[in-house]
């Protein structure tokens, strides 16, 4: 048993390492950074846009009320605000922190372990509804 989860390891980071992806184990938990901007680690994905902390937070919540969120419960406060939101059938808490005159951080989380793919789409959005300015 031990030597089949042993393989199987051995064969994902051989995975991570053939696509051209660092990847590392941190406490348990898989960093990996690839060739764009997004950091995810323990079922959060991160990144910096180069906005304004109001642009950026004007676009979360576009992005939220485009994909029709509900139960949505926004924090805001001088420099860092959450939004809390239902996204299809999926709790979605995005976190919003200033960093700089025009850099803002933005960690979004998906359900209760984290869901990459559903986290990069929003991300992806956001950066659309930032575009649009």
């Amino acid at each position: 048993m031990h030597r089949t989860i042993h393989r199987f390891g051995l064969l994902v980071i051989g995975v991570f390492m053939i696509s051209g992806c660092a990847a590392a184990w941190v406490g348990g938990s898989a960093l990996v950074a690839g060739s764009g901007t997004y950091l995810y680690l323990s079922g959060d994905m991160k990144t910096d846009y180069y906005h304004s902390f109001d642009a950026t937070w004007t676009a979360c919540q576009k992005t939220v009320a485009d994909m029709r969120g509900v139960n949505v419960q926004p924090y805001k406060e001088i420099g860092n605000g959450r939004i809390a939101a239902v996204i299809n059938d999926e709790k979605v808490r995005i976190d919003v922190t200033y960093k700089a005159k025009n850099l803002t951080t933005v960690t979004i989380r998906v359900g209760l372990l984290g869901n990459e793919l559903s986290s990069q789409m929003i991300h992806d959005r956001i950066s659309d509804n930032l575009g649009r300015k």
